[in-house]
């Protein structure tokens, strides 16, 4: 039976399938019966207000909390209980809210340490050669998302908003094939969303992501799907234009307020 499971999900073809994702904490559900496919090079965002459950299915996602109930499936192979690594050497990615960047490094030196830490060699200390294949990798990705001049730039010395963007970096290291993006648009300015929608928007195209978001503009210009939570559950399903003009969805992001920290 397991095997039939397995051959089916391999020919759907999907990079991430949840079926009835439960995440109990004592006796409150985080989130209740989640389930959705996302196919390879899909762009999905997961939208909701504080408290329906996003951030809590990220981690069920990534293996930082494992589903009380139901299956995960990524690339066809089932890993509810996989430990994070086990995932991340699948090709999953996330980024985090908190930033896990080292301060007194440069964006290079950043960058090339996510990759020796995905690589084959990530254990070994030594200065990266003139001729290594890795500093290569690292140019392509810090021109990716738009830092190249700030390459020798501290990290400290770095705006919120370009910390933000190394963090993309960080997670394209490795070649990924899906990312998990925990609100890449908190804290920025409006020029700054704008560079994040062009720097997410010019991804390669393999590559599918989830973008949770509370900043539903910059979360409607960057995915051709969207999944509404609300109470830890799937909401609505549908389009950008679908989700912005359903009567229901704007009634919860644009009522009161009052029932939309649920």
């Amino acid at each position: 039976m397991a095997e039939a499971s397995t051959l089916n999900s391999v020919a759907s073809g999907n990079a991430l399938e949840l079926r009835g994702v439960t995440k109990m904490f004592g006796a409150l559900a985080a989130i209740s019966d989640i389930t959705f496919s996302v196919r390879p090079g899909e762009r999905r965002a997961v939208l909701g207000s504080n408290g329906a459950g996003k951030t809590t299915l990220f981690n069920c996602i990534t293996g930082d909390f494992f589903a009380t109930a139901g299956s995960i499936r990524l690339f066809g192979e089932d890993v509810t209980t996989f430990p994070a690594h086990e995932r991340i050497r699948r090709g999953l990615r996330r980024t985090y809210q908190i930033s896990l960047l080292f301060g007194g490094l440069s964006v290079a030196d950043n960058v090339y340490i996510a990759c020796r830490g995905v690589s084959r060699g990530r254990f070994s200390l030594l200065r990266p050669r003139r001729g290594d294949p890795l500093l290569t990798r690292v140019g392509e990705l810090i021109e990716a998302v738009n830092l190249t001049e700030a390459r020798n730039t501290l990290v400290s010395e770095l705006s919120y908003g370009q910390q933000r963007q190394l963090e993309i970096a960080l997670a394209l290291a490795g070649a990924p094939r899906f990312i998990l993006f925990d609100e890449p648009a908190a804290g920025l300015s409006p020029t700054e969303r704008r560079e994040l929608i062009e720097i997410l928007n010019g991804l390669p195209g393999h590559i599918g992501y989830i973008i949770i978001e509370h900043d539903m503009d910059v979360a409607l210009r960057v995915s051709e799907s969207v999944t509404m939570m609300h109470n830890g559950r799937v909401f609505k399903e549908g389009t950008p234009t679908e989700i912005e003009n359903d009567p229901e969805v704007q009634e919860l992001y644009l009522g009161d307020g009052g029932h939309s920290h649920g």
